[in-house]
């Protein structure tokens, strides 16, 4: 058979419901400054999709060190990998500052967020060692435990009866083989809003012997009193033996990090193939991530208008009855019942008719008959943004329950 004979009938469970709205569900085309009220074919919207959680993307003083950058240095800048030729004093105190934000000894940059997980991942783990993750880790992650050869235990979604009993296999195991165990979590759970239970999971050590693996990318810039993560919320960063987030989220750029003992870094930066074998992050981001880094220290304001935008988006579906999981972080699911073509209507109207851009979730990704509408307040909304988010939503559950919507995909134009 052709190889790509099963591309003909077959896009996969996005794809399939896509190719009939092209652009619309999948693949939309925001446009516009980024903020919180952007384009979507022609229209404003209220944009509650993008992970620009502290309004960073569109800073006057992070547009001009930018731009700034990319007049000085171009996007070529350094030319080479880190190790042979792509160094640079800028890549150097980005590492050290991020370091002390965190409160570990040494941090590693990477490229992009979901290549650092995989290939951290990659490296660090051997045939003769054990995983033991998350059920709902993030792709990266899943990703990740696909290229290694080592043994790997999954345990329920922040389940910590359960995680002792897969660390209890997992120690059987390395008793025969060797090797050593990690455990991978999150710091924040990007789909449920739910925290990790890293505190609890820190409490095995006393029983068992493993490194701890926290991806904190929804986490750092959001969480704890400065904003250095769940470790700080938690007050537990000591017990994080690896601790890894992206700038893609309350950095709102592009690249990511790994903070942890430097001896670990070490062994990282002398084995990672994905960064022995691909270019530096370029300078321009570079010194742009230094500038939203002092950002995000040295203006508590941002964070604190997240919070707020936070509590009263969240106080005000609770008031309505909406069901909002078991969320404690900025991330706001709304879960209803319902299915494929009540999600996507319902969504089609929320963009068409109430001006709203969310993104909706349904299954293989959440259970048949559950549909969930996923929202990420940031600090670049505001409380007309809220109120009429929170009216259009009443409406939509309305005709949800009144059973109005049709039961095929909406008519949607090419744009």
């Amino acid at each position: 058979m052709d190889i790509f004979a099963k591309f003909e009938n077959r896009l996969g469970p996005i794809g399939d419901y896509a190719e009939k709205s092209p652009n619309y569900f999948a693949f939309p085309k925001l446009e516009g400054e980024i903020g919180n009220r952007m384009k979507f074919r022609g229209k404003e919207k209220i944009v509650w999709s993008l992970n620009n959680y502290l309004g960073l993307a569109n800073h006057p003083e992070v547009r001009k060190a930018d731009a700034d950058a990319a007049a000085k240095y171009g996007l070529a800048s350094p030319m080479g990998a880190r190790m042979m030729s792509g160094n640079s004093d800028y890549h150097l105190q980005l590492e050290r500052e991020l370091a002390d934000f965190v409160g570990k000894e040494d941090a590693m940059l990477f490229n992009f967020g979901y290549q650092g997980m995989v290939s951290t991942i990659d490296t660090l783990c051997g045939r003769h060692d054990v995983v033991v993750y998350d059920a709902e880790s993030h792709a990266c992650i899943i990703d990740g435990l696909r290229l290694i050869p080592s043994h790997r235990y999954v345990y329920k979604h922040n389940d910590i009866a359960d995680c002792d009993k897969q660390l209890a296999r997992a120690t059987e195991m390395v008793k025969k083989t060797g090797g050593g165990i990690l455990v991978i979590t999150e710091g924040v759970f990007g789909m449920s809003g739910n925290q990790g239970k890293i505190k609890e999971l820190a409490v095995l050590k006393e029983k068992y012997q493993f490194r701890l693996f926290v991806d904190d990318a929804h986490g750092f810039g959001t969480m704890g009193p400065t904003g250095a993560g769940i470790g700080e919320e938690q007050n537990c960063m000591e017990d994080i033996d690896i601790y890894f987030s992206t700038f893609a989220k309350s950095m709102a750029s592009i690249g990511g990090f790994l903070a942890a003992d430097k001896k670990i870094l070490t062994f990282l930066r002398y084995n990672m193939r994905s960064q022995i074998y691909a270019k530096s992050l370029p300078m321009a981001f570079v010194v742009g991530n230094l500038k939203r880094l002092e950002l995000l220290r040295n203006k508590p304001e941002l964070r604190e208008k997240l919070w707020y935008n936070v509590r009263k988006l969240q106080d005000g579906f609770r008031e309505r009855g909406f069901d909002l999981g078991t969320t404690n972080t900025p991330v706001t699911p709304v879960f209803m019942k319902g299915g494929l073509y009540d999600a996507v209507q319902l969504t089609y109207d929320l963009r068409e008719n109430f001006d709203i851009f969310c993104s909706v979730v349904v299954y293989p990704v959440i259970p048949k008959g559950q549909i969930e509408l996923r929202i990420i307040p940031t600090a670049a909304h505001t409380d007309k943004d809220i109120d009429e988010t929170l009216a259009a939503f009443s409406a939509i559950r309305e005709k949800l329950e009144k059973k109005l919507y049709p039961q095929e995909m909406p008519q949607v134009a090419h744009v």
